[in-house]
Formats: C-alpha cells, structure tokens, sequence
C-alpha cells in the first residue's frame, strides 16, 4: 500500500508509518492535556484522558474523497482489500511503541506536566480514526482484541461503505458513523465515495448501527453550503440507525488545496451549529436532548434521554474499567451497562462550555498587526 512516494509524504506530515499500510500520529489534545491546557470533546464528553490517547489506523486506504479530509487525500483509495497484510498484534505493538516514542520527546519541554509524561506512557485510549477506513483492514477485529487485552479503550470510526465488515464487527467502547450528509445527492457531492452503489451500503451500514449492542453515534461534520438544509432528511436517517449519540462539529478548515474547494466560508460558528443541535433536538420528538458541548472544538452531543438521562442527570461518560471486565467476561451487555454521570462543567449550557476546570486555559497572544481604515 505504501510506496515510497507515499512514505515520503505522509513521514513529512508527521506521521509515524508501521509495517506496510498502517500508521499513527501525535494528536494536538494530546500535546495539549501533557501541558494541563485541556482536553479534547471526548474528554468533555466520554471521560477520556487526552494524554493517555493514541490514535492510529491499521488502514491509511478509505473508499472515499471526502471535500472536508484534513489529510488532503495523500493516502491511497479503493474498494476492497488488495495489498500485502499485516500481522494484527505486529501493528497493536508497533502503534504503541511508536506513540510511546513520540510522548517521549516531550520530556524536559517546557511547560509539560512531568507526571503526564508518565501516564501518557501508559496509553488507555485508542482513536482508530487518524486517516483513511480501518474497516477495510480484514483482522480489525484482532486488533480490537490486542487493545482490549491491555486495557486499551477503543473508538472506531467507519464512513458507512462496508455493511459486510460492520456486520461481523466485534464488539468497541464507542462505534462511530460519519453521516456526512443525509440524501444521495449531497452524499456524493460530500464524501466523493468510490463506489457506484454507495447510497445503498450506507443506508444498510445505519441499519445495521441499530443491532449493536455498544455505544454508537452518528458524526456529522456540518459544511456551512454544502450539507447544513436537510435537516427533515437527516432526522429520517435517525429512524435507521437509532444511535445513542449524535456528535455534531463544525468542518475544520484546512488550508487552500486542489483537492478541495472548501474556504473559511464553509465554516460555521459554534452558534450555528448549537442552532442545528436544537432543531434536531426539536425534531426527534424528545427521544433526543443536548447533553454537552466543547466549544473550542466547536462540537456538541446529543444523547436518547431514555437511555442516559437519568432521574435528570446526563449519563455519557464511560466507566472504562467496567466496559474491560464486560468485554472480557465474553458475556452480552449494553451500552447502559457501562455508563457514568456526566461531570456539570460538560453539560450543554454550562458556563465553562466543555472546558475542565481542573486544567488551565491557555489563550495564545496573537500579534497580528492591525490594518487601518483609510478615511
């Protein structure tokens, strides 16, 4: 999968390349909570230690252009699985002895917590989301089992184009569906997938989402002009998959590229979005409530309040320990099984807007030099 054109490219954008098609790389939150600066949405959301979080993939390929990728679409694409196939436990090992690699180097920085270096070296987290489609990787469930054997936490993300993989999927802490967008045409014009029937894989991925027994969530990245007037359609989607959570964030612009005509404009503000949570709040007919926000990542989560709201307080955090016991004891359990209170300061509405008062914010002095109005 990797040649060396594609080596050189992804090695200069900072990623850390294991064996022949998968990879991992130093996320901005992570650096962040090693500061004590705070955390990333799902530390608002689920409880996950930013500093204690790899994210990895054990497929850079994805069967999809998306408009919005911040890779700007140096990893390969195709449909299937066609290149030389790693061993599950060689990639599991040789993400976290790269990650450990990279938290490392942050010893003796400036402004780095010294004990988060020592719990950053012992990972409990696991992103698989850092580029392209970790689905396709065929062994992806032995990699779910080489994470959870050392009590590592795993967040999966699938664009919906394989309902097969989905299908025989091993059970993850929280399993993740990107919706892109909510009808056919928007869907292609968004996400450029690679196959001619992708409509119909990714309705049957959402109806599949509703026979999981885990944490599930709809993702939807929302492109101010591109993806932002379905709102009714979006709602129809909810019916399919029923997921426990819907995340919505606005698009992250990602610079000027030629494989994307997306510009400053596309972004909406963190109002715009709280707006489009409310009116799907409003059109779920209150099976769905805003249940936290992160507003320097510009995100917000609603959750079913029959399932995590309880006697009137949010349950979205994860009790991580209890999900390892229930995995491992090869039983049957539920995504209710495993929750746990959501602490005030991430609850929608709240003043410190998803930011941990236990860290400290730090505002960066920007010293952009101020342009007069000629008179």
């Amino acid at each position: 999968m990797l040649t060396p054109v594609l080596r050189a490219s992804l090695s200069k954008q900072g990623y850390k390349l294991i064996g022949s098609h998968s990879g991992v790389k130093l996320c901005r939150w992570t650096k962040s909570m090693l500061r004590g600066r705070g955390g990333c949405y799902k530390h608002a959301f689920y409880g996950i230690e930013s500093h204690r979080c790899m994210e990895t993939t054990p497929s850079l390929a994805c069967a999809n252009k998306c408009v919005f990728c911040w890779r700007h679409h140096t990893n390969p694409v195709g449909r299937e699985w066609r290149w030389q196939m790693d061993d599950p436990n060689m990639i599991v090992e040789g993400a976290i002895e790269m990650h450990r690699k990279m938290i490392k180097e942050y010893r003796g920085v400036p402004g780095v917590k010294p004990e988060r270096i020592a719990e950053g070296m012992q990972m409990r987290h696991c992103a698989l989301s850092l580029v392209g489609e970790p689905i396709m990787y065929p062994k992806l469930n032995a990699i779910l089992a080489g994470l959870h054997q050392r009590h590592i936490s795993s967040f999966l993300v699938t664009n919906a184009q394989f309902p097969e993989q989905l299908r025989n999927l091993d059970p993850v802490t929280q399993l993740y569906v990107s919706v892109d967008a909510a009808t056919r045409d928007s869907l292609k014009a968004v996400d450029r997938p690679l196959f001619k029937d992708f409509w119909e894989r990714f309705q049957l991925c959402l109806q599949l989402l509703k026979a999981k027994q885990q944490r599930t969530v709809y993702r939807l990245t929302l492109v101010q002009g591109w993806n932002m007037e379905e709102l009714q359609d979006y709602v129809k989607l909810l019916d399919l998959g029923q997921p426990d959570f819907i995340e919505i964030k606005g698009v992250t612009y990602c610079g000027s590229t030629g494989a994307s005509s997306l510009t400053m404009k596309n972004v909406p503000y963190h109002k715009d979005v709280v707006e489009f949570g409310r009116a799907v709040e409003a059109a779920s007919n209150g099976v769905y409530g805003l249940a936290c926000e992160h507003q320097h990542s510009c995100c917000i989560l609603l959750a079913r309040k029959d399932r995590f709201l309880v006697n009137g307080i949010w349950h979205t955090w994860i009790d991580y320990a209890r999900f390892q016991e229930l995995c491992h004891a090869k039983q049957s359990f539920t995504s209710c099984d495993y929750m746990l209170p959501t602490p005030h300061w991430a609850v929608f509405g709240a003043a410190e807007a998803g930011f941990d008062p236990l860290e400290e914010r730090h505002i960066k002095q920007r010293n952009h030099p101020v342009q007069l109005l000629q008179s």
